[in-house]
C-alpha cells in the first residue's frame, strides 16, 4: 500500500488541502439534496422531518468516521472498492465499482436536472430551457474538471460559501418568525413519532456525498491529516444546515405549501421572507448547490474509475491522464452518460433505489471498519445498525407502506 502512495504522490497535484476537501464534501452532499427532498420528507414526516434530518446525520457521522479510518488504515484511494480488495473480496469489489459509478452518475443527472428546474422556474420558461440549462450545467463544470483539480476546487469554495450563506440566512429568517404551527401538514391527520423513523431513510438521499473525499485522496495535501479533519467537519455543517432549514424554511412557506411546491420549494419559502430578492437569492443558492454537486461528483467519481482502471477493474482508458494531470476520459463518459440521463427524463425512482444501494454500500463500509478495527468499532457498529435501518425505512417508504 505504500508503495502506491509513494508513486502516486510523484504525479498527484495535491490541490485538497483541508478547506478545499471540506468544500468538495459539502458540495456532494448539499448539492440537490434539501432543494430536492425537503418536500418528499415533510410530506412523509410531517412536523418531524427536523428529526429525520438530525437521524440520518448521526448515520452520515458515523458512517464517514468508518470511511476515513478505513482510507487512513490503507493510505490510498478507493473507498469501499479499495477496502474489499483489502479484505480480498475482489470479485464483490469488481462488481460493486461498477454500480457506484453507475450510481454517481445517475446522481449528476439528478443535480443536473434540479439546477435547470431552478434556473428555469426563475423566468417561468418551458420546460425545454430546463433541460437545456442542465445540459449546460454538466458541459460547463466538465470543462472545469478538465482544466485542473485546482479550479475544480476553487470553484468549490465559492459556490458552497454562497449557498451555505444564503441557506442559513433562510433558515434565521424563519426561526426568528417563529411559528411552529406551520410545521404542521394536516392539523386533522397528526403524524407519529414513527414517520420520523420512515423519514430517515427518505432522507439519507440528502447525505449521500461525503465519501466522495475518499476518492480524491491523493489529490490532498497531507491526506490522512486533511481527511479526518475535513469529512467530519463537512458532515456536521451539512447536518446543522438541513436541520436549519427543514425548520426556518418550513415556518416560512409552511408544510402544506413546500410539499405542493416541492420541486422549488425552497425558492417559495425565500419569496415568502423577502419578496422577489428572497426568490431569487434561493433559486441562484440552488444553481450554485446543484452545480457544485456536480462538480464534487464527477471529479472524485473519474478518480474513483482510474483507480479502478489501474487494477484492471475498468477498461484502461479510464486510468489516462491528460497533460494537466487529469483523467481526462472518466471526466467525459461520465459527464455525458449523465447529459443522456437528463434527456431520458424520468428518474426520481431510479435514484432512490439508487440511494438504497448507496445505504447497502455504506453499511457494507461500516462492516468493513468493525472487521478491521479501523477507527472506533462502536462507532462502526452504530453507522452499520443505522444504514441498515435507513435502508429498510427507504424500502418501507418506496413500498407505500408508511
Amino acid at each position: 500500500m505504500k508503495q502506491h502512495r509513494a508513486s502516486s504522490a510523484d504525479s498527484a497535484t495535491h490541490a485538497l488541502g483541508p478547506g478545499g476537501a471540506w468544500a468538495m464534501a459539502v458540495g456532494g452532499m448539499i448539492g440537490g439534496g434539501i432543494f430536492s427532498t425537503l418536500g418528499v420528507v415533510i410530506s412523509v414526516a410531517g412536523h418531524w422531518t427536523w428529526i429525520s434530518f438530525l437521524l440520518g446525520g448521526i448515520i452520515a457521522l458515523a458512517s464517514g468516521h468508518s470511511y476515513s479510518a478505513l482510507t487512513r488504515q490503507l493510505d490510498e484511494p478507493g473507498g469501499a472498492y479499495a477496502y474489499l480488495r483489502a479484505m480480498g473480496w475482489n470479485r464483490t469489489a469488481r462488481g460493486v465499482v461498477w454500480i457506484l459509478v453507475a450510481g454517481y452518475t445517475l446522481t449528476v443527472s439528478v443535480y443536473a436536472v434540479t439546477f435547470g428546474a431552478y434556473a428555469a422556474n426563475v423566468f417561468h420558461a418551458p420546460h425545454w430551457v430546463a433541460l437545456a440549462a442542465a445540459l449546460a450545467a454538466i458541459a460547463a463544470l466538465a470543462g472545469i474538471n478538465l482544466i485542473g483539480a485546482s479550479e475544480a476546487t476553487l470553484v468549490e469554495k465559492v459556490a458552497v460559501w454562497s449557498k451555505l450563506a444564503i441557506l442559513l440566512g433562510l433558515a434565521m429568517l424563519g426561526l426568528w418568525h417563529w411559528n411552529p404551527e406551520r410545521l404542521v401538514l394536516d392539523a386533522g391527520q397528526p403524524v407519529g413519532f414513527w414517520a420520523a423513523l420512515v423519514g430517515t431513510g427518505v432522507v439519507f438521499m440528502a447525505y449521500e456525498g461525503f465519501q466522495l473525499l475518499s476518492y480524491d485522496y491523493d489529490e490532498m495535501r497531507d491526506a490522512p491529516r486533511t481527511i479526518a479533519i475535513a469529512m467530519p467537519a463537512a458532515i456536521l455543517v451539512t447536518a446543522a444546515t438541513y436541520i436549519l432549514v427543514s425548520l426556518g424554511a418550513t415556518m416560512l412557506a409552511g408544510a402544506p405549501a413546500i410539499v405542493a411546491e416541492r420541486e422549488v420549494a425552497l425558492a417559495l419559502a425565500g419569496q415568502e421572507a423577502l419578496g422577489l430578492a428572497g426568490f431569487i437569492a434561493v433559486s441562484v443558492a440552488a444553481t450554485f448547490s446543484a452545480g457544485s454537486a456536480i462538480n464534487a461528483t464527477v471529479f472524485a467519481t473519474a478518480r474513483l474509475a482510474e483507480q479502478a482502471a489501474k487494477d484492471g477493474e475498468l477498461p484502461a482508458l479510464f486510468a489516462a491522464r491528460d497533460t494537466r494531470n487529469v483523467p481526462w476520459f472518466g471526466t467525459l463518459v461520465i459527464s455525458g452518460a449523465a447529459a443522456v440521463m437528463v434527456l431520458l427524463g424520468d428518474i426520481a425512482g431510479l435514484v432512490e433505489g439508487a440511494s438504497f444501494v448507496f445505504l447497502l454500500v455504506f453499511a457494507l463500509v461500516n462492516a468493513i471498519a468493525w472487521i478491521r478495527r479501523a477507527g472506533r468499532r462502536w462507532v462502526a457498529a452504530l453507522g452499520l445498525a443505522g444504514s441498515l435501518a435507513g435502508a429498510v425505512m427507504l424500502v418501507v417508504h418506496l413500498a407505500g407502506a408508511a
